[in-house]
């Protein structure tokens, strides 16, 4: 099995969302938490929050390169953000916009494993390619664009060209498909529209990255195989698929490998661990010499070390 001084060699650039993320110990989830009242739990910790600023967090705290561009507000919760992301060891591009805070998500963890997000991220909706520092990618592997859905100026246009850039010079591409707020909300035209957008995106594309759920809802069906055909025939070449307690999975050129999850003898992490499980993909996605199974086994190994607690890679707020 590989070993972890395999992500010293690698230098991951995440174009992403950065917040403050409030998340609660595992509780039930069930109607009273709709309902006028107080719910006691055993524990609320503050960390970084965002896809983006925690993947740089993860990579950087495993041992690799890590910068992150993104946009936070001209306030004390920004240089809180700013100051931890640089204190684990990330490079970070950051544009600081005047007249916008920065946001906030309430994470609610349910012990079933499912989560949900209660989020304000003004600045995250903010980000432009003109407030991109383009730099960030200069020297880079890998380009990780996380938390897609956040911004209108990037989904429309911004992104198709942050990509054209980082294949110019060199690097290789990720994307998290992740869960849009929209999918709850919004119309079905408008869905239909945003959909579109990222999927005209995915010919540059060298991992797409999800769970079966997103992955699913994105492709317009309940099926995942099917889902992962509609994928690499819209031009991502490889898909990532995070599967949970069934572990993970790497689909390319319709074949699926497949890798148990690591049993956590304890777990105290109960968030993050498909941002970990990408990291690692990314941060081997170069190391031509491993096996797609052999990556996809490192990387649930590291992953059942952070549910256990035996590696810190999500950056806290002091």
């Amino acid at each position: 099995m590989p070993d972890a001084s395999l992500f010293a060699g690698s230098d991951l650039c995440v174009v992403g969302a950065v917040c403050r993320d409030i998340k609660t110990a595992p509780l039930p989830n069930g109607e009273y938490l709709l309902k006028d009242g107080e719910t006691s739990v055993s524990g609320i910790r503050e960390t970084i929050g965002g896809g983006g600023a925690n993947s740089a967090g993860i990579a950087a705290n495993l041992g690799a390169k890590a910068r992150f561009a993104g946009v936070i507000g001209k306030d004390p919760l920004g240089e809180r953000l700013r100051l931890a992301l640089e204190r684990s060891g990330v490079l970070c591009f950051l544009h600081h916009a005047s007249g916008l805070a920065t946001g906030t998500t309430v994470n609610l963890v349910y012990a079933s494993g499912e989560r949900h997000f209660l989020s304000c991220h003004p600045n995250n909706a903010a980000l432009d390619l003109e407030h991109l520092d383009m730099a960030a990618l200069k020297g880079a592997r890998h380009l990780f664009r996380a938390d897609v859905w956040f911004s209108e100026p990037m989904l429309y246009g911004g992104n198709e060209r942050l990509f054209r850039k980082a294949r110019r010079l060199g690097l290789s591409i990720s994307l998290d498909l992740n869960w849009d707020p929209q999918w709850n909300t919004g119309s079905a035209e408008e869905i239909a529209r945003r959909k579109e957008a990222v999927r005209r995106i995915l010919p540059l594309v060298d991992l797409a990255h999800g769970n079966v759920r997103e992955l699913s809802v994105f492709a317009d069906t309940l099926s995942l195989g099917k889902a992962l055909d509609k994928l690499t025939t819209w031009g991502a070449k490889a898909v990532v698929v995070h599967k949970g307690a069934d572990g993970a999975g790497y689909f390319s050129r319709g074949q699926m490998v497949t890798a148990p999850a690591v049993p956590a003898k304890k777990r105290l992490m109960a968030t993050g661990t498909g941002d970990v499980l990408s990291v690692c993909m990314m941060l081997l996605h170069h190391q031509t010499s491993i096996s797609a199974r052999e990556k996809l086994e490192f990387a649930n190994s590291i992953v059942a070390q952070f549910i256990e607690g035996r590696r810190a890679l999500i950056p806290s707020l002091d």
